[in-house]
């Protein structure tokens, strides 16, 4: 148990492989156009004449300098590897930003309830309840319609739909925690209620609370792709996995499949690792109690 504990994905592979994926992700997102073969803003080079090339493709351009186009070019002559790992940074900050937009709310309120227990607990679990009972897609949507479409508004409707995973969690967490003998201390010490929430019981719930959020991360890239793909999430020319996949859905019976199958991959591939990674820190959790 104690080497499990020390060693949090030592015994969970998978975890370890979604772990790796997710900071190779990072990477490409952070080195933004200095990665890119493509360093224009949004990869979004044009050549009309290379469009649709298959991956591999060399081409020479007008000053007689070959481009090498690794995983060929899209439908507007586009370094299609540019476009993906563009599309990286777009999908992870949408992720982490509604994952935090989500915690911020998520973590005030349910520990607030689970805390003072009475009619606030009572008034704040009717709000979970009744937030829960609605669809996510549905209220994203309504969301993105009253504020516009665009790329801030997305970091909005999905982290303002995603905080009731967090406040259930800690709600129930704090309600199990404020019977423990610290906090008892604390309060006969005369500490604030802030100071005994935040400083001494959410260090406590921490275990459970990175779990909600790895998974809701996954989410919230699902959720953006599907936005994006109906057309109300990043818009073009900015490129996210979902509106690539929605500007070439049409070409997955062809010859062009790989420019669908390519970002619709990376999506499963993103939602998988964070999954793992999940996984691997619940077993941890599990490990250490």
């Amino acid at each position: 148990m104690e080497a499990s504990a020390s060693r949090p994905f030592s015994q969970h592979r998978p975890a370890a492989f979604g772990l790796v994926w997710i900071v190779c992700l990072v990477l490409v997102a952070l080195g933004g156009a200095r990665l890119r073969p493509d360093g224009t803003p949004y990869a979004n080079l044009q050549h009309l004449e290379w469009a649709l090339l298959s991956p591999g493709a060399t081409m020479a351009n007008a000053d007689g300098a070959e481009q090498h186009f690794i995983l060929g070019t899209d439908r507007y002559g586009r370094d299609y590897l540019s476009r993906l790992m563009a599309g990286s940074a777009i999908s992870l900050s949408v992720g982490g930003i509604a994952v935090l937009i989500s915690l911020l709310i998520g973590v005030f309120l349910g520990a607030w309830a689970g805390y003072r227990g009475g009619k606030v607990d009572a008034v704040i679990s009717w709000l979970i309840q009744v937030v829960w009972t609605l669809p996510t897609l549905l209220m994203v949507l309504a969301i993105t319609l009253a504020f516009g479409k665009g790329f801030w508004q997305v970091f909005v409707a999905i982290g303002l739909t995603m905080w009731v995973d967090v406040a259930r969690v800690v709600r129930g967490q704090f309600i199990s925690l404020r019977e423990q003998e610290f906090v008892e201390a604390a309060q006969s010490l005369g500490f604030s209620d802030f100071r005994i929430m935040f400083r001494h019981m959410l260090p406590n719930a921490a275990g459970p609370i990175i779990v909600v959020a790895a998974a809701n991360f996954a989410a919230a890239i699902l959720i953006e792709s599907g936005l994006s793909f109906l057309g109300y999430g990043a818009q073009i020319p900015m490129p996210s996995w979902g509106n690539l996949v929605q500007e070439h859905y049409h070409l997955i019976t062809g010859r062009h499949a790989w420019l669908a199958l390519l970002p619709g991959g990376l999506i499963v591939s993103v939602v998988l690792a964070f999954t793992f990674v999940g996984d691997g820190i619940r077993e941890w959790h599990r490990a250490e109690n």
